[in-house]
């Protein structure tokens, strides 16, 4: 795993097409904004699995 640390408003790219940005900081959560092209899709870690969950079921696996 790379880990960066980023200021407010500093940003960090990814490939050619993602760009994530730190939004706002707070005392214990930041905010970040990130850019991506629509056909990649981004989602919150805790909400991802139930996706992937999701489609393993309607593919019958």
């Amino acid at each position: 795993m790379l880990v960066l640390s980023r200021k407010l408003g500093e940003k960090i790219v990814i490939g050619d097409n993602i760009v994530v940005t730190v939004v706002k900081i707070d005392r214990n959560q930041i905010r970040i904004g990130i850019e991506a092209p629509h056909d990649i899709p981004v989602y919150r870690e805790e909400i991802a699995p139930q996706r992937t969950n999701h489609q393993m079921e309607e593919a019958g696996v």
